[in-house]
């Protein structure tokens, strides 16, 4: 099985990536429009691509993958500047 890495993308897995975050940042904005709380939409994502990336990887590699998330958490890998 394939070991579960984001470290780095060829230039055409980076263009994939940009292409799919796309994708979720309109069905989350979607979501948001049919009244559906940000907070359920993005534990529902989670849990998908969690799924997912299980059916894809296994469980070790996405468990060992996980433990790398909240020092990437805390680096502010996933944070965004304030919108006002």
């Amino acid at each position: 099985m394939t070991q579960l890495t984001f470290a780095s993308f060829d230039e055409t897995g980076a263009e994939q990536h940009r292409a799919a975050l796309a994708y979720v940042t309109e069905a989350f904005a979607e979501a948001i429009l049919a009244g559906i709380e940000s907070d359920s939409f993005a534990q529902a994502a989670l849990s998908a691509a969690l799924r997912e990336l299980v059916a894809t990887y296994g469980e070790e590699s996405v468990a060992s993958f996980a433990q790398s998330l909240p020092e990437r958490i805390r680096a502010g890998e996933f944070t965004f500047a304030l919108r006002h």
